[in-house]
C-alpha cells in the first residue's frame, strides 16, 4: 500500500530541491501539506505527482 503522506526530507528528494524548498512552496501553495502531531509537516503525495505532471521543462524553479 502506498502512503499517502510523505516527510518533507522525501519530497525534497523526489523533487530535487532543498528541504527549505518544500517549506517555502507549501507556504506558496505549489505543495499541499499538513501538520501531524506536534507540527510535523507532511506532504500529500498527491500533490507532489501534481507538481511534477504541471511542470513541462522537467526542472522546478526555486524563485
Amino acid at each position: 500500500m502506498e502512503r499517502t503522506l510523505v516527510r518533507v526530507g522525501e519530497a525534497a528528494e523526489l523533487l530535487s530541491v532543498s528541504r527549505w524548498t518544500i517549506y517555502r512552496w507549501v507556504d506558496e501553495g505549489r505543495l499541499r501539506g499538513t501538520k501531524i502531531g506536534k507540527g510535523s509537516l507532511r506532504i500529500f503525495r498527491q500533490s507532489i505527482v501534481d507538481l511534477i505532471e504541471s511542470n513541462e521543462s522537467g526542472s522546478f524553479s526555486t524563485f
